[in-house]
């Protein structure tokens, strides 16, 4: 099986806040720091560091070297991503003292993703290889109906979610991975059992992974049987990686070895330890260290 993530590629930048800002109100941030971002690359460098030859499709701007040097850097095959004229896509985050952020994200390049850019990325892939994506992109109702129809196993974050996800067909997907509140408004639900009836019922050959933050995560599959684990705990200094985390190593395990109970483990620790340091790409871990926490 290959592997690949059609994703977005963005500049974080990470402004230390004691709290968020309010309506109305300008504080000063203790500090500015710049990371190599965007739902994409988080779950790309994921897939990388649990042990997978990962291929990324997407676009940056002019700007955005940093961002191809980071692939290069980590060993991923960045043939299928572009460099347009504009600018790389960005996100503004506020992280305050407690390690919660909230995010403003800009499409820029992520937005400049063409039909053309499509067939010649799924051109390289076929049957039973994997393709990840998320909602940070222009054409990913088109992507995924492409996919399925290649034959491809369909992994699908509906981040962040809007109205754009409702052009998606879910029945297309194999794995869907969601946490509460995108859960609840696809299925029209919010307790957890009920959001995985409601999915379950309305898309029967759905595997669903639905993520509880501090409460843990929860596995549903084509055939109904669930499973749960807890959240690993630890002091919490920064979120931002933590869901994109989660979704690397919970599907690398998943299409590895086929143990629902194991690869939710494995995706908790790892969710654990990046949300235990600053940061998105640097905080992720690598699997040798999974497995000594484990």
């Amino acid at each position: 099986m290959r592997m690949v993530v059609f994703g977005s590629l963005n500049i974080d930048k990470v402004y230390s806040l004691e709290h968020f800002v309010r309506p109305g109100e300008t504080i000063s941030a203790m500090k500015m720091e710049q990371f190599c971002g965007g739902k994409g690359f988080n779950q790309a460098i994921a897939l990388c560091r649990a042990g997978n030859e990962v291929h990324f499709a997407g676009a940056v701007g002019q700007d955005g070297q940093m961002l191809l040097d980071s692939l290069d850097h980590n060993g991923i095959n960045r043939e299928h991503v572009k460099v347009t004229n504009g600018a790389t896509g960005h996100a503004i985050i506020q992280l305050d003292d407690g390690g919660q952020n909230c995010i403003i994200i800009l499409a820029g390049a992520n937005g400049e993703i063409t039909p053309q850019d499509v067939e010649r990325t799924l051109a390289d892939f076929g049957k039973g290889d994997l393709i990840v994506l998320q909602n940070e992109i222009s054409r990913v109702p088109e992507i995924i109906r492409h996919a399925h129809e290649k034959g491809m196993v369909v992994a699908f974050n509906p981040s962040p979610y809007d109205g754009k996800n409702t052009a998606c067909d879910i029945a297309c997907v194999d794995y869907l991975l969601v946490n509460e509140t995108e859960g609840a408004a696809m299925a029209g639900a919010t307790e957890p059992g009920a959001i995985l009836e409601a999915l379950g019922s309305r898309y029967p050959h759905l595997n669903v992974v639905l993520t509880l933050g501090g409460d843990g995560a929860v596995y549903q599959d084509k055939h109904g049987q669930r499973f749960t684990c807890g959240a690993h705990k630890v002091q919490v200094v920064d979120t931002t990686a933590a869901g994109d985390t989660f979704t690397g190593f919970f599907l690398s395990e998943m299409l590895r070895h086929g143990d629902a109970a194991k690869a939710l483990r494995v995706a908790s620790v790892a969710a654990g330890i990046a949300v235990s340091r600053k940061g998105a790409e640097p905080s992720i871990p690598r699997m040798s260290e999974v497995k000594n926490c484990l």
